[in-house]
């Protein structure tokens, strides 16, 4: 491709998507191939090797290691051999937007109770051009669940949502809609969503049946409103799709200059519509109605009913309700769940006008970012690494996280005082993202885009906390020479949920998945000492200096929870010693804890304390930190 030449910002995640748009003179080049690179990764589910990387972006090798070199400095891909992994840090630029967008914040727990009562999975989604971009999933947990993810992109046209957003296109919206339509005949450009379905296939027995319905399309072409080439009731047929073996509606709305169609001699069967052609009619239904239905558009088996939550009038986002068919059928959705969906809704509106109320009624000064140190980690950067970062992709990346709460709109000033970054470099920035989709600009202000999800947010959203603590426990066993482990509480005992073992003649060997006391461990009493009251029943001595005294166990509690770890000495097993720190999430609540574990030869306590629980605690700082960016806006899975 190029070097004047750019994909256009489509929908899609694939160039396919529309004509190719010419690069703006001051936009910056390695910004542009840093941000092919995380687009690249992310449609790899979060890794890819270096070499496809290459392949998958067109940049030379060398590039692709600067890239993901500098990407790695930054905390946003981890160096895995001949591999770059997506690390849980590049969360903070979607983070960025969902903070600018308010809507979680106000939304995420009225949609998390419908959930609940339902016992169905609850989605909100934002439009993102002519898709669907997810913000929050309240998935339930069934053999036959949900896998959408947040920042998922699905074309509007394949899901229920999409029809409500489409009520408030124009021209631009459906002409855009319509060139991606035939650029991308497939949907390759949705890594999200199974490929469409080819087109239906029918034989002998439907062609005087078709040769009706033309008749019937012709009569009916008076219906057709504002231009647009909208069926009617009379257009919409039962058709058998035997790829998917099940009913499908499939739209039989036909050119107005198609001439009538004679069954060919020899012809066994012909190509009918795809799925999604009815989209116009549905939209059009879906304006009358005020609700949408998804009747197995993406998959066979997934139905979901979908209303707008609307803010000053237009869409804020859309809520929907999704199911299996071993559940409910599509009408069955509509039937049952409608009216408590209607009350959900409302409820969501009228949250979202008392926050906007409230802003009115107190007026606070834009909130502006603290100056990011940008200026001295790039110097330590650049020194460190030499020509290998790129100092320009580090720059433009952080402009993204300039916005957030109370910073939704940015002028270029105040992007410039957020990042400290001068004026002229934060400009060229904006001028790229915009060209690339993730910035809009509007009277010289600047919002971010639903798009800035697409980067790693997806697979990244459903990362749990065992593997976002894998790399630190592996590197921190790596430096100490000693077993590592990650646990959780689950009632009395602890679960090992990670797990790094040494090669030691003598180590010690535990699986993930071991269930153990947690009286005993310096794993359990770091969790304990967090609880307001902590179950001390059955202490049983598994070794002489097992305390089994519940006072005094108490008392021990008491001195971990003030001193903030835990060290036992052959209590749970004779030679055992370990010192463990507990994992806080955002609110300060414990999560878990990770321990450094050896035989008693090998260090003393009081060299534990010296020169373990240092290391320790700084592995448990950086978890932390990358559990504390995935879990701003989503609920991270223990194990």
């Amino acid at each position: 491709m190029p070097s004047n030449v750019a994909p256009a910002p489509g929908t899609g995640t694939s160039s396919a998507a529309g004509a190719e748009a010419v690069v703006p003179a001051e936009a910056v080049t390695p910004l542009i191939r840093g941000i092919a690179v995380l687009r690249r990764l992310t449609d790899a589910d979060g890794v890819s090797s270096l070499s496809g990387l290459e392949r998958s972006t067109g940049l030379a090798r060398s590039t692709v290691d600067r890239i993901t070199a500098t990407l790695a400095r930054r905390g946003y891909v981890r160096l895995d051999g001949r591999d770059a992994v997506l690390a849980p840090r590049l969360m903070e630029l979607g983070n960025a937007y969902l903070a600018a967008l308010r809507l979680p914040r106000l939304l995420d727990a009225h949609a998390d109770a419908l959930a609940d009562e339902l016992d169905e999975s609850v989605s909100l989604a934002v439009g993102d051009q002519d898709g669907i971009r997810f913000i929050h999933q309240a998935t339930r947990r069934r053999a036959m669940s949900l896998s959408f993810r947040i920042g998922d992109l699905l074309p509007a046209e394949r899901t229920a949502p999409g029809p409500l957003f489409a009520t408030e296109w124009g021209d631009r919206e459906w002409a855009r809609w319509h060139e991606r339509r035939a650029a991308d005949p497939e949907d390759r450009g949705f890594p999200a969503v199974p490929a469409r379905s080819r087109p239906i296939e029918y034989g002998e027995d439907d062609r005087n049946d078709e040769k009706d319905r033309i008749g019937a399309h012709r009569t009916n072409r008076a219906n057709r409103t504002n231009g647009k080439d909208l069926t009617v009731a009379q257009d919409l047929t039962v058709g058998k799709d035997p790829t998917v073996g099940k009913d499908l509606t499939v739209w039989r709305s036909l050119a107005a200059d198609r001439p009538e169609e004679e069954p060919g001699a020899g012809r066994s069967a012909r190509r009918l519509p795809t799925l999604g052609d009815d989209f116009e009619q549905r939209t059009a239904e879906a304006r009358e109605a005020g609700w949408a239905l998804d009747d197995q558009l993406i998959e066979p088996g997934l139905v979901a009913l979908s209303m707008p939550v609307r803010e000053a009038g237009r869409i804020a986002c859309v809520v929907s309700v999704v199911s299996h068919t071993s559940r409910h059928t599509a009408a069955d959705l509509r039937d049952t769940l409608l009216p408590r969906l209607r009350e959900a809704v409302a409820a969501m509106e009228r949250e979202l006008r008392e926050a906007q109320h409230a802003e009115s009624a107190t007026p606070t000064p834009r909130a502006t970012a603290a100056p990011s140190g940008l200026a001295v980690w790039t110097g330590a950067s650049k020194q460190e690494l030499g020509r290998e970062f790129i100092e320009s992709l580090a720059r433009g990346l952080t402009v993204i996280t300039a916005f957030g709460e109370g910073r939704a709109e940015l002028n270029l000033t105040e992007v410039a005082q957020a990042t400290g970054l001068a004026r002229a470099t934060a400009r060229r920035a904006l001028i790229t993202l915009e060209h690339l989709g993730y910035v809009t600009a509007h009277d010289r202000v600047f919002r971010l885009t639903p798009r800035v999800l697409g980067l790693g947010f997806p697979p990244l959203s459903r990362t749990s906390l065992a593997e976002i603590a894998a790399p630190h426990l592996t590197e921190l066993s790596q430096r100490l020479h000693d077993s590592v482990s990650l646990a959780v509480l689950t009632g009395d005992e602890i679960q090992y949920t990670g797990r790094v073992s040494t090669s030691r003649v003598m180590s010690v060997h535990i699986t993930i998945g071991t269930r153990l006391p947690a009286y005993p461990t310096a794993l359990g009493r770091v969790m304990l000492a967090d609880l307001p009251e902590p179950p001390l029943t059955e202490l049983l001595p598994l070794t002489p200096r097992t305390i089994t005294d519940p006072a005094r166990l108490t008392a021990v509690l008491d001195r971990v929870r003030e001193e903030g770890y835990a060290l036992v000495d052959e209590e749970l097993e004779v030679g055992l010693r370990s010192v463990a720190v507990p994992v806080r999430e955002r609110g300060g609540r414990v999560v878990a804890a990770v321990n450094v574990a050896m035989h008693s030869s090998r260090r003393t306590p009081e060299e534990c304390v010296a020169e373990v629980l240092p290391e320790l605690r700084a592995a448990v700082g950086r978890i932390e930190e990358d559990l504390w960016v995935a879990g701003r806006f989503r609920r991270v899975p223990r194990t």
